[in-house]
């Protein structure tokens, strides 16, 4: 089974970024169509233009956090291949509590420790789901050891071949 080849990394940080924007902006559109009529007065009318004004207002922020989010990371991801010459789930892990921690930087130590930690458990649990999905599915196409027989072995089903006490079960 072939795994996925990506992009260069020049072209891999565009690519994530926009892939996290696209995903922010549907994802975001969706909380907030539902927030938007949800928090509208009553009637059908009201509902729907607030849940059309709070998307057209709130998914390009949500789009933008996560473009930079998946710019960040997949830059530092492609600083640590090229450092480290190998690409591993290491770089994603480390990749992401790096991405956890430069993006808390304003708010100080404490809470770029914070964010850092919850960066890098979040990639390590994907990552670990991502190895055990592989592993799964690996197992799941392998080929069957082939089926070895003994001639030397009776076969208990055979009576020609004098299997013992055969009568005495039938």
């Amino acid at each position: 089974m072939e795994e996925y080849a990506r992009e260069p990394c020049p072209w891999r940080i565009v690519d994530d970024c926009g892939g996290a924007f696209t995903m922010g902006v549907i994802g975001g559109g969706v909380f907030q169509a539902i927030k938007g009529f949800r928090n509208s007065p009553v009637g059908f009318r009201h509902r729907f233009r607030g849940s059309l004004n709070a998307v057209r207002i709130r998914a390009p922020q949500i789009g933008g956090s996560f473009a930079v989010w998946g710019g960040l990371f997949s830059t530092i991801d492609c600083g640590l291949v090229h450092m480290r010459g190998k690409e591993d789930p290491w770089n994603s892990i480390t990749s992401g509590a790096m991405t956890g921690a430069v993006l808390a930087a304003r708010s100080g130590p404490l809470a770029m420790m914070g964010s850092a930690m919850m960066g890098g458990i979040l990639l390590a649990l994907i990552e670990g789901v991502g190895i055990l999905l592989t592993r799964y599915t690996a197992q799941q196409f392998r080929n069957a050891p082939p089926f070895l027989e003994d001639p030397n072995q009776m076969s208990p089903k055979d009576p020609a071949q004098g299997y013992p006490n055969y009568q005495q079960y039938h």
